[in-house]
């Protein structure tokens, strides 16, 4: 298939379109470069550097033809969503609706979105699965639950059928290391641990040790990069198959502490990783774990590469210095 990667140049869209090279898909990586870098674009690849909110150029891409469109440009900072729901509005809400309305026009039935656990807010139950009632509670949750309902209609009034893939914790880098661009301004717990034993900011905050877990911080579901990478694959070749529309949780299924973390970045890096304690940060719970037996039954997916210490030295093998 001829796949469109939009945000493909991203920390998570470089390795997506990696894993769809590998299945024998003819990728174009669309990418405006405001997050992403030119050093996570691959042999094989062909780059459109472009914006999702300039219509024409979208959909002049999109005209050339695909049988599929991965979107992964959306804004994700959910604290930053709070203090400038302008931003994320305008990129993820009017940027997404350019995509799709683009693919109406130019007759492209397919798109894999890149959805969140942010979606569902404050877990009234764990493991978390996709009956799960939908309660974002910042701006960035709300606005992946409002395009996951735009592109529903889209499904009903138009027929392109979607997979809406809602990630937990995106974390790691490419096992086999040929993904080296770093994020940019990380705000996610294991890059921030890297960034501290690279030398790069001096020290990590912990946000809360009194919850009721096990060591006292706070528990989350973290799925690697190559796992996610191949979920999106597996998504897109369904809908060829099937032509059917799908919502999934992305998740390992086990969850693990700040602590665990950051005693097993310790041990893999040899750093000392300093690390002060602060108070909870507001909205944070316990304790949020999926349940991805939905994506086992219909993708036949399931997390390999997402145990603490994959996790922890495929990062390192990026970030150390």
């Amino acid at each position: 298939m001829r796949v469109l990667v939009i945000g493909g140049a991203g920390y998570i869209g470089s390795h997506v379109a990696l894993e769809m090279m590998e299945a024998g898909h003819e990728i174009v990586v669309y990418d405006n470069l405001s997050s992403g870098t030119k050093q996570n674009l691959f042999e094989g690849e062909r780059f459109v550097e472009g914006d999702i909110l300039d219509y024409e150029r979208l959909r002049g891409t999109l005209a050339e033809g695909y049988d599929g469109v991965v979107h992964l440009a959306a804004f994700k900072a959910a604290g930053e969503s709070m203090l400038a729901p302008e931003k994320y509005a305008r990129n993820n809400l009017s940027g997404t609706i350019n995509i799709i309305n683009a693919m109406s026009e130019t007759g492209i039935q397919r798109i894999v979105f890149s959805s969140s656990a942010a979606v569902y807010g404050e877990p009234a139950y764990v493991p978390v699965d996709e009956a799960h009632p939908t309660a974002p509670e910042n701006f960035y949750g709300f606005t992946k639950l409002e395009i996951e309902r735009i592109l529903a209609w889209y499904d009903r009034l138009k027929g392109i059928r979607y997979s809406a893939l809602r990630y937990f914790n995106a974390a790691g880098y490419d096992v086999r290391g040929r993904v080296r661009g770093l994020e940019r301004n990380p705000a996610n717990l294991l890059p921030v641990i890297m960034e501290v034993a690279a030398g790069m900011r001096p020290e990590l905050r912990v946000f809360g040790n009194d919850y009721p877990t096990n060591d006292g911080t706070g528990v989350r579901d973290y799925v690697h990069v190559n796992d996610l990478a191949a979920a999106h694959v597996a998504a897109l070749e369904r809908m060829v198959r099937t032509d059917e529309s799908l919502v999934v949780n992305l998740g390992s299924e086990a969850g693990l502490s700040v602590l665990e973390i950051l005693e097993a970045a310790r041990r893999l890096t040899g750093r000392a990783i300093p690390a002060t304690m602060e108070g909870r940060r507001p909205g944070d719970p316990a304790r949020l774990v999926a349940s991805s037996t939905l994506a086992a039954e219909k993708l036949g997916w399931k997390a390999k590469f997402s145990d603490v210490d994959t996790l922890v030295s495929s990062s390192w093998g990026v970030y150390e210095r």
